[in-house]
């Protein structure tokens, strides 16, 4: 069984070494590795390239202009040949080597469709201590009404999913994943597990985890998603879930 891992990057060259490192890492090897770049015009390329030969054969890349991130991510989905897909973006790496490998165990002792797990926030300057613990543990798909959903970089499923229901939508900027994810799960009901696992390390300072008025967005578009897939709720549903996000917070 064959994963196609997918990193979309721009101007990465900062944290790109280690998150290709965190690949090469991993002890289930049986992957293709697709990196979906916007142009970059620092050192990003020649990074790429310095670790292609590692990968023998088994990694995919173009540069060239997106339309954003989700453009990028449908460009690697596109590009893959592998049987299971997930993102590993390009400021995160995985916490540990046999993240993958525990993935396909799933996939290989149970008749699914996707599984999560959890992730953890740490700041660019110390990579080693956790600022946020987001743990998919207490996810059911009913709770997507609330504006719950799985650690997106902790999900993997089959590309057919994909074919079967569609690919992220470009025309949002910062929520894709969640409509995604919505249409997946509580739509169409695939069947997904749960991986007790910290599957990723991610930097602090991503697209949706910055500032007030990221937060005004992302409930416009959860509630943009939810209409669009015919599914009732309203902000007050949705702010529960912030009043949950606090209990993440690790303290110093």
């Amino acid at each position: 069984m064959i994963i196609s891992l997918i990193t979309v990057t721009f101007n990465s060259a900062k944290t790109l070494r280690c998150t290709i490192q965190s690949v090469i890492s991993q002890s289930y090897s049986n992957i293709e590795y697709i990196i979906v770049d916007g142009g970059s015009r620092d050192e990003t390329i020649s990074i790429i390239k310095e670790y292609e030969p590692r990968f023998n054969g088994r990694l995919k890349w173009i540069s060239e202009k997106d339309d954003g991130i989700y453009d990028a991510m449908n460009k690697g989905i596109q590009m893959a040949s592998g049987d299971i897909v997930g993102i590993l973006n390009s400021d995160d790496f995985f916490t540990s080597d046999n993240v993958l490998a525990a993935i396909i165990a799933e996939f290989n002792r149970y008749s699914l469709d996707a599984v999560y797990g959890d992730v953890h926030f740490v700041r660019s300057d110390n990579l080693h201590k956790s600022i946020r613990y987001y743990s998919s543990r207490i996810f059911k798909p009913k709770l997507m009404r609330l504006g719950f959903m799985p650690a997106h970089p902790s999900f993997y499923c089959w590309k057919d999913c994909f074919l079967k229901y569609g690919f992220y939508k470009i025309d949002y900027s910062i929520c894709a994943d969640f409509e995604l994810l919505l249409r997946f799960i509580y739509v169409h009901k695939i069947v997904t597990k749960y991986i007790p696992m910290d599957m990723v390390t991610m930097r602090v300072g991503g697209v949706s985890t910055n500032g007030l008025k990221s937060h005004i967005k992302i409930l416009r578009e959860h509630l943009r998603a939810f209409k669009e897939n015919g599914i009732r709720t309203n902000l007050f549903l949705l702010a529960i879930r912030y009043f949950y996000k606090v209990t993440e917070i690790i303290k110093e």
